[in-house]
Order: structure tokens, then C-alpha cells, then sequence
């Protein structure tokens, strides 16, 4: 039985992964280099994903043929939006809620690699209904 633990320990282990790349690779670089970066330390860590699953959206029960995509999922339960910007957006909790919602993950972190300390600065980390719900 999955447990609020459970995701907090995958939630844990991706923030870790974060840091890692971080004190390796140090801000100024586009996003791209970070998330190839990120992805090979996921691996190392032994965590799976799905880079930029399509999330389909349902307008009252109909399918509106809206794609979207999310930057990764890990583990099937958190996911992932990474940025490599000056200023996090509002638009980006915005998108990464609803991400959350339509992949049924009870968690989500935005990871901004372009910060002094990832850790206190370049995280933020949301739950939702789903995470409540777990014991």
C-alpha cells in the first residue's frame, strides 16, 4: 500500500538528485544541459521516468484533443517541471498543478537550476488531494 512516506522518500531522493547536478554543473547553462544531466543522475539513483508523457485533458467526460506535457514523471507518482530561469512564474504552479491532476500524482517539485542553493531557493514542492488521501 502506497503510503505518504512512500512518495515523500521518492520526492527526497529527486531533490538529492537536484543537488547533485547543481554542485556539479552550477547555474548559467539553458535547461536543456540540466535536464540530460538530471535525467543520468535519476538513473544512478535507480529512480525510473517518463520524459514528457502526454497528459490528455477531458472537457465534461469529452476528449478535446489538447496534448500537453509535462517535463518528467518519476516513479508514476512525482512530477517534475524543470526551469532554468531568473524568476519563477506563478503560470508555472499554475501548469504544474494541473499536470499533477491529469497524471493522478500526488506530488510535484519545480526544480530552478539557474539559483545560488537549489536546496533552499530553486525547489518548490506541491501536494494535492491524492497526497492527503494517503495514509
Amino acid at each position: 500500500m502506497l503510503t505518504q512516506k512512500d512518495v515523500d522518500d521518492v520526492s527526497y531522493r529527486i531533490i538529492g538528485a537536484a543537488i547533485e547536478v547543481h554542485k556539479n554543473v552550477g547555474p548559467g547553462f539553458i535547461e536543456s544541459v540540466y535536464e540530460k544531466c538530471f535525467l543520468k543522475e535519476l538513473e544512478l539513483r535507480g529512480l525510473s521516468y517518463r520524459r514528457q508523457p502526454i497528459l490528455t485533458y477531458n472537457y465534461k467526460g469529452i476528449d478535446v484533443n489538447v496534448r500537453l506535457r509535462a517535463d518528467l514523471i518519476v516513479e508514476d507518482l512525482v512530477v517534475v517541471e524543470l526551469k532554468a530561469v531568473d524568476i519563477l512564474l506563478p503560470l508555472f504552479e499554475a501548469k504544474l498543478l494541473t499536470y499533477m491532476r491529469l497524471a493522478k500524482c500526488p506530488k510535484g517539485i519545480i526544480l530552478n537550476f539557474s539559483c545560488t542553493n537549489i536546496f533552499r531557493e530553486g525547489q518548490k514542492t506541491f501536494v494535492n488531494e491524492l497526497y492527503s488521501a494517503l495514509p
